[in-house]
């Protein structure tokens, strides 16, 4: 079933590759209007852009750091300047530090700051300047959050407290922002055999990790970016209009752990 974003303008924050990528690009195969966002990899984004453009959407693309208040201006002016409006925005730009949660030492002050000003306040400031656009649309927000912030699990302590605190601030501003007729969900994936983690760990450590996730995973199922777009794309979706303030959890039931096996002795 394909979506209809054909009356659609959509912003996604970190877009060139992975998740954003894949959601940007299903937007865009719906009619969508997409900006597309790319922090350092102009290649990637002009890719991205391309492959919307060749799936029947529209792409404006923009370099922009969210971390940054210019960052976030330039993607709201941008999507204005291009179409006028903004029906959508998902927060999906987000950073990390890979620390084993035990390892109290490997994280400092600073380490913490800069996670939560990507993955926490980067999201609240880009709401901050779409609402008003937003309300006149009867619009809808898709943070993109994790497992990490559901069951204390990820790739560090600092991670997980700022995924806990986006799945905090969804819920308040869902309801602080429904008279405005804002809806506001997020989408908490488990792993997701992405780049991401290709590129911090290498090939073999990633294949290491991606067997271990499918060992404890109930459905066998190492995640790709396109599993996730699909759970992104109904929130953004009028569909789901009389949804608000929800964390869809979509690991594969990575959190329910595998099934307890009785077998006679």
């Amino acid at each position: 079933m394909q979506l209809d974003f054909s009356k659609h303008v959509i912003i996604v924050t970190g877009s060139s590759a992975g998740i954003g990528a894949a959601a940007a690009k299903g937007f865009a195969a719906g009619g969508g209007r997409v900006v597309i966002n790319y922090a350092h990899n102009q290649e990637a984004g002009e890719a991205v852009a391309e492959q919307c453009r060749a799936a029947g959407g529209h792409a404006c693309l923009v370099q922009a750091d969210v971390s940054t208040a210019e960052g976030r201006d330039a993607l709201i002016n941008a999507a204005l300047s291009e179409w006028g409006q903004i029906d959508v925005l998902v927060n999906n730009a987000g950073t990390t530090k890979f620390v084993d949660h035990s390892d109290l030492d490997g994280l400092d002050p600073d380490d913490f700051h800069h996670i939560y000003d990507m993955n926490l306040v980067a999201p609240y400031e880009m709401i901050k300047r779409a609402r008003p656009h937003l309300a006149k649309q009867g619009g809808s927000i898709v943070n993109i959050s994790s497992v990490a912030g559901v069951g204390a699990v990820g790739s560090s302590l600092a991670y997980v407290a700022s995924k806990g605190g986006l799945n905090s601030m969804t819920m308040g501003l869902a309801r602080a922002l429904a008279p405005d007729g804002i809806r506001v969900n997020a989408v908490c994936p488990g792993f997701v055999g992405t780049d991401w983690f290709r590129n911090a760990f290498g090939d073999e450590g990633f294949e290491k990790i991606a067997g271990a996730q499918r060992a404890r995973t109930p459905s066998g199922h190492v995640a790709n970016a396109e599993d996730i777009s699909g759970p992104i794309l109904f929130f953004a979706h009028p569909m789901s209009h009389h949804i608000t303030g929800q964390h869809l959890v979509v690991d594969g039931g990575m959190l329910l752990g595998m099934p307890f096996k009785i077998s006679q002795a």
